[in-house]
C-alpha cells in the first residue's frame, strides 16, 4: 500500500482539481474551499496521533482536509452532499487505497454512531449554515461518555467563542453550557478568512472538545430545556425566563439562587444544580 508522502505526490494541487472539475463553492450549501496544504496538515494535527484512527469529516468538499487526516495515518469516512464534489474525493480515494470511504448524504439526517464499530474523532471544516445544529447534536443523548473520542471543528469565529465563552461574558450562552457541562472545550486555532476560497465575511476559528466526566444525577435533555428557557430571554431575569418549566423556580429557592438574576451570570455549575433537582 502507499503512503501518505505518495499520496501527496500523486495528487495534483487543490487549485487545478477544482478547476478540472469545474467545482465552485457552493453559497446555499455553505462551502468555502481551504488549498493551504501547511495550513490543512495544521488543523489535521490538532486532535493529536491520528494513525490508525477512525475519524469522521463532514463536508470535504474537494477533500483538502481529507488529504491532511489522510497524510496523518487515519482511516476516513467523508459525508459529502455536494455531488459534484464525489469525482475528486474518488481521486483522493485511488491515491489512499483502502482508506477513504465516502458517504453521499446529508449529515443531519445520519447517526454518526452509526457509522463506526468502535471510537472515533469527528474533524471538519464545518458547512457554516449546519454547523451549530450538527455540534449540538453531537453534544446530546444521555449516553456519557459518547462514542466520538474528540471533535474538532471549524466555525465562523464569533460562534467557536461562544462555544468556549466564560459566565458573565457577552458570548456566554446555551452553546456554552452544553458544550462544558461534561466536555472540555477550548479554542485551538484562528484562521484569518484570507485563507478561504471565495473568503467569507468573517473570521473563522477551530474549536477542539474532548468528554469528561459526567455529573451525577443530571438529566441531558433536562439541563438542555433548562439553558433554552433561560437564554431564549435571556435579557429577563430567571424568574420570568423560566416560569414556564415545572418545577424550576422551586428549585431556584432550593438551591438559594436568586430569581432576579439573568441567565448570563449563572456559572455552568449552578446550571447543572438546577438540572439535577429537576431531574430528581
Amino acid at each position: 500500500m502507499r503512503g501518505a508522502k505518495a499520496g501527496r505526490v500523486n495528487l495534483p494541487p487543490l487549485r487545478d482539481v477544482i478547476a478540472r472539475h469545474g467545482l465552485s463553492a457552493s453559497k446555499a450549501l455553505g462551502q468555502n474551499f481551504l488549498f493551504d496544504e501547511q495550513l490543512l496538515d495544521r488543523i489535521a494535527a490538532i486532535p493529536g496521533d491520528l494513525h490508525g484512527a477512525d475519524v469522521l469529516e463532514i463536508g470535504p468538499g474537494p477533500g483538502g482536509l481529507t488529504r491532511a487526516l489522510l497524510r496523518a495515518g487515519a482511516q476516513v469516512t467523508a459525508v459529502e452532499m455536494d455531488r459534484r464534489c464525489l469525482p475528486a474525493l474518488a481521486e483522493v480515494a485511488e491515491a489512499f487505497p483502502g482508506k477513504l470511504r465516502v458517504i453521499e448524504g446529508d449529515a443531519l439526517k445520519i447517526t454518526a454512531a452509526s457509522l463506526f464499530d468502535g471510537p472515533f474523532a469527528i474533524v471538519a471544516n464545518l458547512p457554516y449554515n449546519v454547523g451549530t445544529a450538527l455540534f449540538t447534536g453531537w453534544l446530546s443523548g444521555e449516553a456519557w461518555p459518547p462514542q466520538w473520542r474528540s471533535l474538532t471543528l471549524m466555525f465562523q469565529q464569533e460562534v467557536a467563542q461562544r462555544i468556549v465563552a466564560a459566565p458573565g461574558s457577552s458570548a456566554y450562552g446555551r452553546l456554552a453550557v452544553l458544550a462544558q457541562w461534561r466536555s472540555r472545550a477550548k479554542l485551538a486555532m484562528k484562521v484569518h478568512r484570507s485563507a478561504f476560497t471565495p473568503p467569507p465575511k468573517v473570521m473563522s476559528a477551530i474549536v477542539h472538545v474532548t468528554p469528561a466526566d459526567r455529573p451525577s444525577g443530571v438529566s441531558a435533555r433536562v439541563l438542555e430545556r433548562i439553558t433554552e428557557a433561560a437564554f431564549g430571554q435571556r435579557r429577563k431575569m430567571l424568574r420570568q425566563s423560566l416560569k414556564g418549566l415545572p418545577g424550576a423556580l422551586d428549585a431556584l429557592d432550593t438551591l438559594g439562587i436568586d430569581p432576579q438574576r439573568r441567565a448570563e451570570t449563572l456559572s455552568i455549575d449552578e446550571f447543572v444544580a438546577v438540572a439535577r433537582q429537576l431531574s430528581a
